[in-house]
């Protein structure tokens, strides 16, 4: 690899014990090390560096503390069966961040400097990566304004990080089917807006129906558009995509929902595999029709944290539907096994998605 920036290394004095592989949930556990540059509008991006992992101090004033200057991505690196380790379509997570930092306004990073970035932070903290089955090492970069004064503009000082997490399912399902509640009150985004940046503010407007929805028993919310509430989204960590009656019909992006890299992969090995596939507006009339008819076949949602994750249980304004009798699909298996193995380095990549880290 070309070197493109020197980033400097300071080591962690007192490392920390590798937890029980069986223990791990999601994003509870960090590594030793973290990455942190800085950026500004007159000299760019400087100071790489990877230091201890350890708490930020930030100015009081600091724009992404008032006026949500703040996006981030999440993406993974897995251990091999030859116990080598490799990331998953990390250029696809590269250019989404630099298409969030386009829209809210803040500094996009070179593709080949960010990559190089992933690599040595991996590299760094490789031995993080478990090998029990279903986990990986999450990583987590992220981007924040950072001026310190007061005043709506885009910024001029910047901080962009990266840390590192050892996680199993993030669902406590794991990959059995998780029960989705139809959100019919709250939105969480209208073309126009910021609903395909991967930005802080999205999440957090999105938290009230999610608490009603976990009181009630599920685990997470499927969101209609924002203007005539009447068509399916996404759901809140996922997107999502249906089986009606033997098609793939998946919610096509209109600017309001996230494009998902593990979305975007399982489409490409699906239309590979001859599957009928339909990326269309469908409304929750017309879904809510096919589970009272039976069309609906299966349901899933498909994210870089779950991959691909069941729905068993579907709710729109208190009537329970059950889909293919709670249990997980063939499409929705055969996928997550497709992307998993590829991920795992179980079976040949043939679409040449991974990235190992020698």
């Amino acid at each position: 690899m070309v070197i493109i920036m020197e980033i400097k290394f300071t080591q962690a004095q007192t490392l920390k014990e590798k937890p029980d592989p069986s223990t791990l949930g999601f994003g509870k556990i960090f590594t030793d090390h973290m990455f942190m540059m800085e950026w500004n509008n007159e000299t760019g991006w400087q100071n790489a560096r990877i230091v201890p992992f350890g708490y930020l101090s930030i100015h009081p004033a600091s724009t992404c503390l008032h006026y949500g200057s703040e996006i981030f991505e999440g993406l993974k690196a897995y251990r091999r069966a030859d116990g080598k380790v490799q990331l998953f379509r990390p250029i696809e997570n590269i250019r989404r961040m630099n298409n969030s930092a386009d829209r809210l306004c803040l500094p996009k990073i070179p593709e080949d400097m960010a990559l190089e970035i992933y690599t040595k932070f991996v590299e760094t903290e490789q031995d993080w990566t478990p090998s029990a089955e279903g986990t990986s090492l999450y990583l987590r970069p992220f981007m924040f304004g950072n001026d310190e004064s007061l005043g709506v503009h885009a910024v001029h000082n910047a901080t962009f990080m990266i840390i590192a997490s050892p996680v199993g399912s993030y669902y406590a399902e794991g990959i059995n089917p998780v029960k989705i509640m139809i959100e019919s009150e709250d939105v969480r985004a209208v073309v126009g807006g910021t609903g395909e940046a991967k930005c802080g503010g999205n999440y957090a407007a999105s938290n009230r129906a999610g608490e009603r929805a976990e009181e009630k028993g599920y685990s997470q919310v499927l969101w209609l558009d924002g203007v005539e509430r009447k068509y399916i989204e996404e759901v809140g960590a996922m997107n999502v995509m249906f089986k009606i009656n033997g098609e793939i019909v998946v919610p096509m992006l209109t600017g309001s929902i996230l494009p998902g890299i593990t979305r975007k992969s399982c489409l490409e090995v699906l239309r590979n595999e001859g599957y009928k596939v339909v990326e269309r507006r469908i409304s929750v009339d017309e879904l809510a029709e096919a589970m009272k008819n039976g069309t609906l076949e299966e349901a899933w949602g498909t994210g870089t944290a779950a991959v691909v994750s069941p729905i068993g249980e579907l709710c729109y304004k208190d009537i329970k539907y059950t889909v293919n009798d709670g249990k997980i699909g063939e499409v929705t298996q055969h996928l997550y096994d497709t992307l998993t193995g590829i991920q795992w380095g179980k079976i040949e990549d043939t679409y040449g998605w991974t990235y190992p880290i020698d």
